[in-house]
């Protein structure tokens, strides 16, 4: 029987199950009966399902597409549920524009934005990194290094993610001056987009290797061609769907769930919202380093970070432009200025910890308790958002002051990387 419960297929059926409740009750029109609590759990469960699907079948998809092509799916798909809240708030912004509720759609918009980052890294990296040395005690994972004293134990990464950490300190600096332009705009769009391809378009230069997957990704890449083909592509549309459809329910019923318990509409969507859409993420890192693959699981979720520090936050514009009927700027208020800020400041420090590629259980329980704080419901105006900005700032400041040497290695090891020439030995990293 376990080994039947181990089958990847049976993970597979697990999330289809979790998607089916909400579909029943779009077919037979049953919403309008639910309570508002009802709904958004059975919306959120079939998001999360559908989320499982789209990761699984991107990953069983790199058999056959081009490389280029594949990284550029993926990127689309690790905030494809981030982004179609975000979306939706961007047309509805757009679509209300000049009232206050089109103002209250715009500041929603980058609630989920600014929420989805910030939970990716304070929950998700430290987490993540704290499990990996708590698991090593039984895998015996070659990616922990145990030093001396529990606080100090530390999980190395792969060097080969330095093109994507130091792009992703690229982007972070570039967010600091989007509030500068008036809200986010398209030279934003473009410079971050553009910053992505860049990406994209380097790593490609570099040598690769390619990576087995495991799980259920490699059992369908087993099959052939001519049933593993419909069976993503089929993945693929069925998730798509599900999140179409549950994504305007979920998000509105946050709104009006939050609403009548007392809780601010913008804190609903900052932290409820994308903790559905950033679940599977999440679980299959956890997979990972049970397998004792920590590098590959944090690899993973700093891509991820990337993906949505930059299409994420880029083309929002482009939603609320389209909405429109013609280009402007999505607006921001004071507040979501000072969010934008600390999401940047909070990814900055991030960064500063992994430039030595490594992160501790010390680090690791910095980056949790500072986004924890972040939770209190007095946290979220103006002057509190500028002052934990600037205490990120500086802890990351004293961090690369710290490790500056480090941070030459990894910009040079991504300058030789990306240009194909070779390292003199004392260049190495």
């Amino acid at each position: 029987m376990s080994n039947r419960l181990r089958h990847p297929l049976v993970a597979v059926l697990f999330s289809v199950l979790l998607t089916l409740p909400w579909l029943a009750v779009k077919i037979t029109g049953m919403r309008e009966s639910l309570s508002r609590p009802t709904v958004i759990a059975l919306t959120g469960i079939s998001i999360l399902g559908a989320s499982f699907l789209l990761a699984w079948a991107a990953e069983t998809a790199e058999e056959d597409v081009p490389r280029a092509f594949a990284l550029a799916v993926l990127a689309v798909l690790a905030v494809a549920p981030e982004y179609a809240v975000d979306a939706l708030y961007a047309w509805e912004a757009g679509a209300n524009v000049g009232t206050p509720l089109g103002a209250e759609k715009a500041s929603l918009a980058v609630a989920n934005m600014t929420g989805a980052n910030r939970i990716l890294i304070g929950i998700g990296w430290s987490a993540i990194a704290i499990f990996a040395i708590y698991k090593a005690r039984k895998t015996d994972d070659p990616a922990v290094e145990r030093r001396s004293g529990f606080l100090a134990d530390c999980v190395r990464l792969d060097k080969d993610i330095s093109t994507e950490i130091l792009f992703l300190f690229v982007a972070t600096i570039y967010a600091f001056f989007v509030p500068f332009g008036g809200g986010i705009g398209a030279t934003d769009m473009l410079f971050l987009v553009g910053l992505y391809l860049m990406y994209i378009y380097f790593t490609l230069q570099a040598e690769h290797t390619d990576e087995e997957q495991v799980g259920i990704p490699a059992y369908f890449q087993s099959f052939k061609k001519s049933i593993r083909v419909p069976t993503y592509v089929g993945m693929f549309l069925f998730a798509g769907a599900v999140i179409f459809i549950a994504v305007e329910p979920f998000a509105h019923g946050l709104e009006q769930y939050g609403e009548q318990i007392g809780i601010p509409p913008f804190l609903m969507i900052q932290w409820v919202a994308p903790l559905a859409s950033e679940s599977p993420e999440l679980i299959v890192t956890a997979y990972l380093v049970n397998k004792a693959r920590s590098t590959a699981a944090f690899n993973a979720l700093i891509s991820s970070k990337l993906n949505q520090w930059t299409l994420l936050i880029g083309t929002l514009v482009l939603v609320y432009s389209i909405s429109l009927g013609y280009y402007a700027h999505l607006p921001l208020e004071q507040k979501q200025i000072g969010e934008i800020w600390l999401t940047a400041a909070q990814s900055f420090f991030a960064l500063a910890i992994l430039v030595n590629f490594n992160i501790s259980i010390r680090e690791a329980l910095a980056l949790l308790v500072l986004f924890l704080v972040q939770l209190w419901p007095d946290f979220h105006h103006y002057e509190a958002l500028i002052a934990f900005s600037a205490i990120y700032i500086v802890l990351g400041v004293v961090l690369l002051a710290l490790r500056r040497e480090a941070l030459q290695l990894l910009v040079g090891r991504v300058y030789y990387r990306i240009t194909g020439r070779k390292r003199r030995p004392a260049e190495q990293v």
